[in-house]
């Protein structure tokens, strides 16, 4: 029996219609994973499958009394309590039986009365199938794999930022085991050693859970079965993520064949009725009209094409194009040591450490954003920076995408700026939605076409590759390759970077 069945299912955001006629069911024990473009409507499934947006057409049916846990990709958590505190609320119940118990004794022992011992007794075994004396051994494990310990388990939740608030979510949720996960974009602020736990995690449990990820390597490691939303269809594939990439080759070889054999036929028909419709062969002419006319034609391929990024360069020629020295970053107190080091020529710099160390903090230092702590830095004065912050964040979330870039290019035309925006991958439904209807992908994009549009020749990059999928984060990456200046990135994917960096500093070292 499924635990979750999708039948019949239609939606559509605006104009843009996002699913026809689904069909698909989630099986127990099954790992499912979910996959398109940015724009498709994967989040919006999620939201759908947890009841928080509901479809046009069709039903959402899950099993009865099914316990469900959902991780948002901008989730948020309110709330004065330490890291500590807040997951150890996954076990409420079980703290609560052991506080019963403790009142049974008492009572006892101030009655005398037996029949407490018996109700603490039945109280225990409850307590016991809770695995209550392992709680703190869980805790410790979550803790550690998802890397909260570098942040401290004590440390007051409201302190943290957006990406280690995601973090304690996802740690609390892992904890709940809760009989279906609905993850998206888990892996987005989780460093590589992290998304290797939890991919090694996720892989052994028997639990039934739906991710949405632009991982593809988490994803190959954890997915029992495929979900493709593409072309407003969501077509479900059974094996691993590679399989599946195999399946839908084949099935899109086999579409364009089927089509282009079918055209053949229509032109091959259309000719011959164009020639005999007036002659001794008319009467056949009009049955084959008629046969065309009933004739169930296949939809050409609609497959999208892939994004085409290049950055606007300038020239750079400066022998150092960034000396820092003894600069302490960090919000009034330092978040790290003073560091030194020197940037030279066009060199491509990969920035790493654990989330939450300061990498962020210290790009927004190097563009001028925050002040720094003490200690100084110093660019060349050749140098012209494009800056990419890895924060969803807009003056005005409600302007649309042709209006952020005219905003920001006042001289380009509204056709230049659609024309950019579809080679970012913005499809032409979405450039004239607010800003804040469109998915973290269509953001993020809309991000990097505005940058693409001014001329630099030093890159400063924050985690660009967050909720792009694997068209653009391809063309990102030959883009990046291309960029004749310095560029200096932050991000936790090194099959990103691994084949065009020159120099990796890990900021940690700092640390230590």
């Amino acid at each position: 029996m499924s635990l979750l069945e999708v039948y019949d299912m239609s939606h559509a955001y605006g104009d843009k219609t996002l699913y026809k006629n689904v069909h698909f069911e989630l099986y127990k024990g099954e790992h499912l994973g979910v996959v398109g473009q940015n724009g498709t409507g994967k989040s919006t499934l999620i939201s759908i499958l947890t009841g928080e947006t509901i479809p046009d057409k069709g039903s959402i049916k899950w099993q009865s009394n099914i316990n469900i846990g959902h991780l948002d990709q901008y989730a948020e958590i309110q709330s004065n309590e330490t890291i500590q505190h807040y997951l150890q609320s996954a076990f409420t119940e079980a703290y609560e039986l052991e506080r019963e118990i403790q009142r049974m004794y008492e009572q006892s022992s101030i009655t005398g009365n037996e029949a407490y011992l018996l109700k603490a007794a039945e109280v225990q075994e409850r307590l016991d199938a809770l695995d209550y004396f392992s709680i703190d051994s869980s805790i410790n494990k979550v803790v550690y794999g998802l890397g909260l310990d570098a942040i401290g388990i004590h440390r007051p939740i409201q302190k943290l930022s957006g990406g280690q608030r995601t973090k304690v979510i996802l740690a609390k949720l892992l904890l709940e085991k809760p009989d279906v996960l609905l993850l998206d974009e888990p892996t987005n602020f989780l460093d590589k050693e992290h998304v290797d736990w939890l991919a090694h995690y996720l892989s052994l449990s028997k639990q039934a859970f739906i991710v949405v990820t632009h991982n593809f390597e988490f994803l190959e490691a954890i997915a029992t079965s495929i979900c493709d939303i593409e072309g407003e269809t969501v077509r479900k594939y059974y094996g691993k993520f590679s399989e599946f990439l195999k399946q839908k080759a084949h099935l899109r070889e086999d579409h364009v064949r089927q089509f282009n054999a079918q055209q053949k036929k229509i032109e091959k028909t259309e000719a011959f009725i164009r020639k005999n419709k007036a002659g001794v062969n008319s009467r056949i002419a009009r049955g084959r009209q008629k046969q065309l006319d009933r004739l169930e034609r296949i939809a050409p391929p609609t497959f999208v094409s892939n994004p085409s990024i290049c950055f606007r360069e300038t020239p750079l020629t400066a022998q150092v194009v960034l000396k820092v020295n003894r600069l302490e970053v960090g919000y009034e107190k330092p978040l790290l040591p003073k560091m030194n080091f020197v940037i030279t020529g066009a060199q491509k710099i990969v920035i790493t450490g654990f989330n939450g160390i300061g990498k962020s903090t210290l790009l927004k230092t190097l563009v001028g954003i925050i002040p720094s702590v003490s200690g100084g830095f110093r660019f060349a004065e050749q140098v012209r920076m494009g800056y990419y912050e890895q924060d969803l964040k807009w003056d005005n979330d409600d302007l649309t995408p042709i209006q952020i870039l005219s905003e920001k290019y006042p001289r380009m035309t509204v056709k230049d700026i659609r024309r950019h925006l579809s080679q970012c991958g913005i499809k032409e439904a979405h450039v004239m939605q607010a800003i804040r209807t469109l998915s973290g992908g269509e953001q993020s994009k809309v991000k990097l076409c505005r940058l693409l549009l001014s001329e630099c020749n030093v890159l400063v990059l924050d985690e660009p590759t967050n909720h792009l999928d694997a068209e653009t984060k391809n063309a990102l990456q030959k883009a990046l390759m291309q960029f004749a200046g310095c560029v200096i990135l932050v991000s936790h994917e090194p099959i990103f970077y691994q084949e065009w960096a020159d120099r990796v500093i890990d900021i940690e070292g700092f640390v230590k």
